[in-house]
Order: structure tokens, then sequence, then C-alpha cells
């Protein structure tokens, strides 16, 4: 059953699921305001009929203004949709903490700011939806990616928190967790600087293996999904009127997941020295 939200505003949109979403929300009947740090790659969406805004998510002005925006055309922001972030790839010992930083700035702080920016609102009104998009990378971890996934368990973890500070005003808070989405999102983890191969590096071959299989899992028809599957499980956590606390996407993230969780460690670095063998 559908439930009226409002309007959404959705962070990240100038591709990849953020641009799926917001198109996917268009089509469905919702406003929404689509953002990302340049607004010239919102052209598409903007002739789809979303609304176009101006947002980083690193900067608080920027954040601000955003939110005042949507607060002062509609009252609220009826669903905020959490999705900018990306991938700093590389080893444990060799990535740059400074671009750590940067990564946890955009992935884990600048999601949280949004939330305490649009929630006063929500809770005055008694309604609202937050819909942060994590990853199975959540729930378990790749070398390789260790301080990427850092920045989704700690998704995981505030939204477990929000979840449940919020529900007593009528706020509901899911999580999204893809698994494999064919977007841009393995070009930019393959492009950080410290997951470049490098015969140099004492990693050279795990490096190697990561950059092999995260290029094959990505053009496997059966592992990767396109964006849209995101989009339909952000559209069914906005409008039930009874959303689910997680959505896991792809069938091979409920897999890993699964043998993750039950298998313990040992299973679980069977699996990984299987994957990263060289």
């Amino acid at each position: 059953m559908s439930t009226p939200t409002g309007p959404v505003l959705i962070t990240g949109c100038s591709s990849g699921i953020g641009a799926a979403t917001a198109d996917f929300l268009v089509k469905a009947g919702h406003t929404v305001y689509a953002t990302a740090r340049r607004t010239e790659t919102l052209g598409e969406l903007e002739r789809a009929g979303a609304r176009i805004l101006a947002l980083d998510v690193t900067s608080e002005d920027s954040m601000v203004a955003a939110v005042r925006a949507v607060e002062a055309e509609h009252g609220r922001v009826g669903a905020l949709v959490n999705n900018a972030g990306y991938g700093e790839y590389g080893t444990i010992e060799e990535t740059d903490l400074d671009q750590v930083r940067t990564m946890f700035e955009a992935n884990v702080f600048g999601l949280s700011r949004m939330t305490q920016l649009v929630l006063p609102a929500m809770r005055e009104a008694r309604a609202g939806r937050i819909v942060n998009i994590g990853s199975m990378g959540g729930r378990f971890t790749w070398p390789v990616g260790g301080y990427y996934h850092a920045t989704k368990y700690a998704v995981e973890a505030i939204t477990d928190a929000l979840r449940n500070e919020v529900r007593p005003f009528g706020i509901h808070v899911s999580l999204i967790e893809p698994g494999l989405i064919r977007t841009r999102f393995e070009e930019t983890a393959l492009g950080s600087d410290a997951a470049a191969t490098d015969d140099a590096s004492p990693y050279a071959a795990l490096l190697a293996a990561s950059a092999s299989a995260t290029t094959n899992s990505y053009a496997h028809p059966r592992l990767a999904a396109g964006p849209e599957s995101v989009a339909r499980a952000v559209l069914k956590a906005i409008e039930s009127g009874s959303p689910r606390s997680r959505y896991v996407i792809t069938p091979a993230a409920r897999a890993m997941i699964a043998a993750r969780t039950l298998g313990g460690d040992r299973v679980w670095d069977g699996i990984v020295r299987q994957q990263f063998k060289p």
C-alpha cells in the first residue's frame, strides 16, 4: 500500500543509482529534487520532470541551502535518499589516509549531516522517510576495499540507531544494500591511486587479482544488475505503509551475506583466497 511522502530529496544524482532513482521516482509520480555538485550533469533528469538543486555533501553551506530550498516551498522534506558516495580502494598499508578522510566526509558525515538537517521538520510533522544507500559491503569485507567497506559498516550502524531513535515520531528509516550494480563505481574504485597495479608494491599480486576479479564480476550477467533494481527498492521504501528495515539487492549479494554470516571467518577467508588467487 502506498503512502504520500511529500517531496523526495536525493543526493548524488549525476549518474548511476542516483540518476536511475530520481528518474524512476519522477515516473512514479513523486516530486523529486535531484541534486549533484554540478547541476549541468542533471539536464536529462530536469527534462524528465525532476527539480534540480546544487548539493555538495562535503559542504555545510551547500547542504543547508539545499534543505532550506525544499522546506521553503513544501514545509519539509518528505523523503531523503542518501545516495551520494564513492569508493576509494587500496590496501590498508598503502592507501593515503587524507583520501580516506575525504571519502568518509562524503559517504558517512555527509549522509549524517543531511539526516540531521531534515529531521526537525519531519519530527514536527510526525512523518517522513529516510532511505540510506549502503552496500552488501557493509556486511562483509574484501581485501583492497577495507576503507570503503568501513564507510558502509558505519552507514549500517548509523541507520540501525536512527531507525529506533525516530520511530516514535512517525519517521521510517530503511537501508538499501546493493550488490554489484552496473554504474561507474568500479571505474572510480579501480582508478584509486592505491588500487593501481604497481610492480614495486609488496601487494602487486593482490592488486592485480583484485582488479581482475572486480572487472570480471561487474561484467558477469548473473552477478551484477542495473541501477534500476535499486530504484525499485527505494520506491518500495518510500511508498510502503510498513517499509522494511533492509532491502538487499541481487541474489548474489544475498548469497554472499549469508556465507559471511553463517560460515564464519574460516569459510569466508576460504572464499576470499579463492576469489583473489593470482
